[in-house]
């Protein structure tokens, strides 16, 4: 018993579910995946592990006006890639908001979110 020291978050406007999910109701990492595979991050999750050069643009600066840096996906968030570098150990972590595009340096893994298949 915790005597009403805490009390879960109430959050306007969703009602809050009573007990725990089980796994008929809880969606996995891949269905999450597989219903939003054309966002970026879930594109990159995808090819953890590959070789990429992220190409970035920092409007505000002069020095770094357009930069580019290429290293292993380590991880992708929602605002977020982290890379490492093996050649040189360093690690970034990379604002998605600058990102311009990413080339890999080998055959991604990709699956259209859309079927063409309409027999």
């Amino acid at each position: 018993m915790n005597n009403n020291y805490y009390q879960p978050p109430m959050y306007p406007g969703k009602p809050m579910a009573s007990g725990t999910p089980n796994q008929q109701t809880a969606p996995t990492s891949e269905s999450i995946i597989s219903l939003e595979q054309s966002y970026i991050e879930n594109i990159l999750r995808m090819n953890t592990g590959k070789v990429a050069t992220f190409h970035m643009s920092y409007p505000d600066s002069v020095e770094w006006r357009d930069k580019a840096f290429t290293g292993v996906v380590e991880e992708a968030g929602r605002d977020h890639i982290i890379i490492s570098d093996p050649k040189t150990g360093i690690w970034h972590l990379l604002l998605s908001i600058y990102l311009n595009y990413v080339e890999f340096h080998e055959k991604i893994n990709y699956k259209s979110p859309i079927n063409y298949n309409h027999g």
